[in-house]
């Protein structure tokens, strides 16, 4: 069937639909939703079967539904009406949610609805991106699926919206918040926010948007006052004990989102540095060490880089056998563009996050006294999937995407893919992946050797097959042969090519994509960081349009930007495709 996909921005949601439908053997096409005439010319080029529109944000233009069959995947259960759904759910508490999959019209509310898929709400507030780039993300491929299938026969009519399958929400507000509410809702509100628009609050004095909140300890204070301060995070006083926020925004033209830390600047003189906020940790048990990093939206600062990379000498200088790599909701996206973009030279910043980064990728590589598996339990994008790529053994949860390139950064490529990716999938395999830039499914990164084995199954269930599959590696009987083996291989491998020649090749190329930008990098750096509309729907996923270009037609130049830059189509910022819910 052709089926053309028409979405916001090519973001999870999209990402894993348009997997699930070609896996499933449908012809997919893409166009980003920039503007009615935009799409309008993409049905006549494509002539699909079935237009699917995946999660459409808030403000986007009415879809093709004219002439075509069309279904909007909604991130609601049947019967929720109103804005922002997914801010609704969590700050109103719901113990379950769903997508809904509806067809296509005037109004999408209240249409029919082809079918729908309901999932659990954890007790613990998430993310508003975690639960979009999760449970919504896997629920839509679902229903894509579900959704094509009827979509087969002519005949089909999709019933009358049936009885809501949850019962509608309070229409709850996040609004502002006050540091006077007890903690527990403080974090489900700007949970509920996070990603965009962030909790407006004000701070030492400062108008800020608040994003990342986690529980601290039961300290006595006053509310709002700033009580302790780690690792870019500050430790802020609430009605009834603390509450730790990794993230800010300042409220001002031009602001984006920082390490809470970097946003209040001086105003933190005389803050004293306070434990309980940790972005890496180390635990180890009977043979087994784990190293788990979670960083808010998956990118690393030079600072996070340098942090990681020596939990990691320390944790391969440990007498245990195997040791476990564990990200965190995202495993890993690269280098901090926000950072970047925010230093007096950001250049130069880009310069040391690259050089920090591919030290973390090169602690895993040359780790030779233990066997590692990396357990990648979320998304991978750029260097992410290099790091991923330096285990031993790289286990994927079913439904991960991993983004094997660097396109939309306007960069060559760091992170010693060079070796990491040319071991795993060949010379050629690895340039063919990262020319065509497009995202890759976790049994097919396994088909093309990126992963080693697909493990379903919600998170925490992904994690202890992890643990019991590294628990019995170390015990195995042959895992001196395995360390060996590995130990050769790596002996070898250096003998022929050092990884810091790798790595000095590498910088060398990047030294003309950062310094030179000969890509394009500064004017792709400040578009993902801002938040600015592509141009166009990449050559890559707009298959409807080879043949078609004119360069005319809308800012459409072939899927490129000024400065040379072929368009991802991903969300300008990792989250900021769930601020429209």
């Amino acid at each position: 069937m052709r089926i053309l996909l028409v979405c916001s921005s090519f973001d999870a949601v999209a990402q894993r639909t348009w997997l699930a439908l070609r896996r499933a053997g449908h012809e997919v096409s893409v166009e980003l939703a920039l503007s009615e005439r935009l799409m309008l010319e993409a049905v006549e080029l494509a002539k699909p079967d079935l237009v699917i529109c995946p999660c459409l944000a808030e403000g986007a233009p009415a879809p093709p539904w004219r002439g075509v069959r069309t279904v909007v995947l909604r991130p609601g259960p049947p019967g929720d009406r109103g804005p922002a759904p997914l801010d609704r759910a969590i700050a109103g508490g719901e113990r379950e949610w769903g997508v809904s999959a509806v067809q296509g019209g005037p109004e999408v509310e209240g249409s029919p609805v082809w079918a729908y898929r309901v999932f659990p709400l954890p007790e613990e507030p998430p993310r508003k991106s975690a639960l979009y780039n999760g449970p919504v993300a896997e629920a839509a491929a679902e229903l894509a699926l579900e959704v094509a299938a009827r979509a087969a026969d002519p005949a089909f009519v999709p019933p009358s919206p049936p009885r809501p399958a949850v019962a509608g929400p309070p229409r709850v507000e996040v609004g502002e918040l006050s540091w006077r509410e007890p903690t527990e809702s403080v974090v489900r509100r700007v949970r509920a926010a996070d990603g965009e628009p962030g909790g407006g609050a004000e701070l030492c004095g400062l108008r800020v948007r608040v994003f990342d909140a986690h529980r601290g300890p039961a300290l006595p204070g006053t509310p709002g006052e700033v009580a302790g301060r780690q690792d870019g995070a500050v430790l802020v006083h609430t009605g009834d004990g603390t509450v730790w926020v990794g993230q800010l925004r300042a409220e001002e033209p031009g602001a984006v989102k920082l390490p809470a830390a970097m946003v209040l600047g001086e105003r933190l003189d005389g803050v004293p540095e306070r434990p309980g906020y940790a972005e890496v940790t180390y635990d180890r048990g009977e043979g087994v060490g784990v190293v788990g990093f979670d960083f808010y939206d998956g990118v690393m600062s030079t600072g996070q880089c340098r942090r990681l990379a020596s939990v990691l000498r320390y944790a391969a200088e440990q007498d245990t056998r195997v040791l476990v790599v564990r990200g965190g909701e995202v495993f890993s996206r690269g280098i901090h563009l926000n950072v970047i973009e925010a230093a007096r030279h950001p250049e130069l910043e880009a310069w040391r996050n690259l050089d920090a980064f591919g030290r973390v990728c090169g602690e895993l590589l040359a780790c030779t006294g233990q066997l590692v598996v990396t357990s990648v339990g979320g998304d991978a994008g750029a260097g992410g999937v290099m790091l991923a790529l330096g285990g031993d053994r790289v286990m994927v949860r079913s439904g991960v995407v991993l983004n094997p390139h660097y396109r939309a950064l306007g960069l060559s490529g760091g992170e010693l893919w060079s070796y990491a990716l040319t071991r795993r999938v060949g010379a050629g395999q690895a340039r063919r992946l990262l020319r065509r830039a497009l995202p890759v499914g976790a049994q097919e990164a396994v088909e093309l050797g990126l992963a080693d084995r697909v493990v379903a199954g919600s998170r925490p269930e992904f994690e202890r097959v992890v643990l019991e599959y590294a628990g019995k590696l170390a015990a195995s009987a042959g895992y001196a042969r395995l360390l060996a083996v590995k130990r050769e291989a790596r002996e070898a491998d250096e003998r022929r090519k050092p990884l810091e020649a790798y790595r000095a090749e590498e910088l060398a190329e990047l030294s003309c994509d950062v310094f030179g930008d000969r890509r394009g990098f500064g004017a792709a750096r400040r578009a993902l960081v801002h938040g600015r509309r592509p141009a166009g729907t990449p050559a890559s996923l707009a298959v409807h349009r080879d043949g078609h270009r004119d360069g005319h037609r809308d800012g459409h130049r072939d899927g490129r930007q000024e400065g040379g830059r072929e368009l991802s189509g991903e969300s300008p910022r990792p989250d900021a495709r769930a601020s429209h819910m």
